[in-house]
């Protein structure tokens, strides 16, 4: 395993078979692994197909597994940051922590993906018939 992160609100290893491990710690660990959890469900209902999924959470440990979504991104622009956290609007979720070291790049197919919804908000339904 290979470590990438480890702040004061998380430890995050690479496997070596794509799976990505991330323990929460730190203040309001808790709510922030139940936040994400329930973030990635909901983009996984709604067919969201740049950000991670969720292989498995574990409450009692505060650790996730999820899919790998590529590498970290060193340069993007503001605008291209700006429309890519707006498409994840457009699946009901705002980010709350827009930067682009949420971003990581897909080399398979060529996209940039969004990662780490720990402060994620699900967005009011506007339109319930037609969910994404």
């Amino acid at each position: 395993m290979l470590q990438v992160k480890d702040t004061l609100r998380s430890t995050v290893n690479l496997t070596f078979d794509g799976r990505v491990f991330k323990v929460y710690h730190g203040p309001k660990a808790q709510e922030r692994f139940e936040n994400e959890v329930r973030i990635l469900k909901y983009l996984e209902e709604r067919k969201c197909e740049f950000v991670p999924k969720l292989l498995d959470a574990d409450s009692a440990k505060l650790r996730t597994i999820t899919t790998n979504c590529g590498s970290r991104v060193e340069h993007l622009d503001a605008e291209r940051t700006l429309q890519l956290f707006a498409e994840l609007e457009q699946y009901g979720v705002r980010h709350d922590d827009p930067e682009m070291r949420n971003v990581t790049y897909r080399h398979s197919d060529g996209r940039f993906c969004i990662i780490d919804f720990e402060f994620a908000t699900i967005l009011p339904d506007q339109n319930p018939s037609n969910p994404a």
